[in-house]
Parts: C-alpha cells; sequence; structure tokens
C-alpha cells in the first residue's frame, strides 16, 4: 500500500476512486489532506468521461475529523491563519458536494467533526452496521461550523439541534434513520456488493443527465412551488429534450435499442 495519504486511481470505464490512506490517524485531516482531496475535486469536475466517483478508506475508520497535530498547530494561529485555514476545508466540502459527477462515500469504520462533513456532502452513502458518528466538536469548544450546512442538509435542522448539541455518538442505523446514510451493509463484503450496484445502475444512465439532475435537486430544494419553480422546470425539460443525449435517448427507446452511453 502507498504511503500518499490521498490516492486516487480512475477505470478506463470512468469510475474513479479517492482513498484517505492515513489509517495510523484514523484518516484524519490536515491541511496537506485537504488540499489534495480539494485539488482532486477539481480536476474531477472538469472531467467530461467520469461516470462516478467513490471516496473510501483504508483501515479502521473512514475519517476522525481534525488531526490532533494539525488541531495543536492551529491552536497557534492569528485569527486570520485560522480564518484562511477553515476556508480551505469548506472549499473542499463544496466542492465535493457540488461535483457535477455521483459521488458515492462508502464507510468502513468510524466518521467524527469532519468525517461526518464528508459523509453528508456526498449524494449517496453506504455504511457498515457497527460504523459509528458524532458531531464531536463541541467537546472541545469548537463549532461543527464549515460542515454545518452539508450536515443539517442530510439530516435536518431538528436532528442536527440535538447533535450539534450533544456530540452525542450514533450508529449506522439511527444515521440512517435520520438522513445521514442511505444504506447499511453487514460488513465491508457488503459495501463493495453495494459499490457494484452503483456502478452498475449509473452506467445505464445518461452522463449528462446525470449531472443536470444533480444540480437540479440543489435548485428545487426549500423552494415554494410557484409559477416561478413550475416555469424554470419546464424550461429544464424543454432544454434536455433539445440534447443530444435527450434525442438519443428517446430515439433508442423508441426503436428498443441500448443508449450510445451503454457501454
Amino acid at each position: 500500500m502507498s504511503d500518499d495519504p490521498v490516492l486516487f486511481s480512475a477505470s478506463p470505464e470512468g469510475i474513479a476512486t479517492i482513498t484517505l490512506n492515513r489509517p495510523e490517524v484514523h484518516n484524519a485531516f490536515n491541511d496537506d489532506v485537504i488540499e489534495r482531496l480539494s485539488d482532486l475535486f477539481d480536476d474531477l469536475s472538469k472531467q467530461d468521461d467520469i461516470r462516478a466517483v467513490f471516496i473510501e478508506s483504508t483501515g479502521e475508520s473512514f475519517c476522525a475529523g481534525g488531526d490532533l497535530n494539525w488541531m495543536r498547530q492551529a491552536a497557534n494561529y492569528t485569527f486570520e491563519e485560522n480564518r484562511q485555514d477553515a476556508e480551505a476545508l469548506g472549499t473542499m466540502l463544496y466542492r465535493l458536494n457540488t461535483l457535477r459527477h455521483p459521488t458515492i462515500g462508502l464507510v468502513q469504520g468510524p466518521a467524527y467533526g469532519g468525517g461526518v462533513g464528508m459523509v453528508a456532502s456526498c449524494d449517496i452513502t453506504v455504511a457498515v452496521r457497527s460504523a459509528k458518528f458524532s458531531l464531536s466538536e463541541v467537546k472541545l469548544g469548537l463549532l461543527p461550523a464549515t460542515i454545518g450546512p452539508y450536515v443539517v442538509a442530510a439530516m435536518g435542522m431538528k436532528q442536527a439541534r440535538r447533535y450539534f448539541l450533544t456530540a452525542e455518538r450514533f450508529d449506522a442505523e439511527q444515521a440512517q434513520r435520520i438522513g445521514l446514510v442511505n444504506e447499511v451493509v453487514d460488513d465491508a463484503s457488503g459495501l463493495t456488493e453495494m459499490r457494484a450496484h452503483f456502478i452498475k445502475v449509473l452506467m445505464q444512465n445518461a452522463p449528462g443527465a446525470v449531472s443536470d439532475s444533480k444540480a437540479l435537486v440543489f435548485d428545487l430544494a426549500n423552494r415554494p412551488i410557484d409559477k416561478a419553480l413550475v416555469s424554470m422546470t419546464a424550461k429544464r425539460i424543454a432544454e434536455r429534450r433539445a440534447t443530444e443525449e435527450g434525442q438519443e435517448g428517446i430515439d433508442a427507446f423508441l426503436n428498443k435499442r441500448k443508449p450510445d452511453w451503454i457501454q
């Protein structure tokens, strides 16, 4: 196994995998890891041939949040240095959250603090039943601030109010009940099966339509259903029907053949 703290690979079919690889510190973040992840998400956003991005980790933990040495260093930062440091984490999570390709988190162990932020920022998350979660910042006198928008969007305000304030640990089944996790599996083999499942289903779908559908979710969230929204959605489907993908998909359906994006 490489000693690179973040591993990356991409298959010829366009399946990208990003692996946190600091098992000795439970895959905790430091400034180097955050910069590497942020750059990878930025690079992937520019690649049209990517069909899915998997986020996973080595070792026992998915991500323990902030590295202790990094946090110790930050304790001596000026306010401006702290702001820039936090902005880097916020930018990384924003790039993950808004990446136009489907993102799937495979959580094989505990996720705390910033690790929960990564879980919340993925489109789909699968966790093993033994995984534990905690928004533990208040135990350290801190706030789950930069991860907050993604966590609140995932679990809702009421649950966030509980777990932001109590820092309680909760299990994968509770994470699924409150919307932080989509699927719970028994063990690592279950993660492998779910990885294969999502590759199979996503590869059936038009890449551009998938990206536009993801953007549509963000544009619909928390908006009133009014005439402006009706008009916007009508415009979006009309535009997509006119695309090459839209034309190809309809023609393939009518002629009972596979569209050209299915390899």
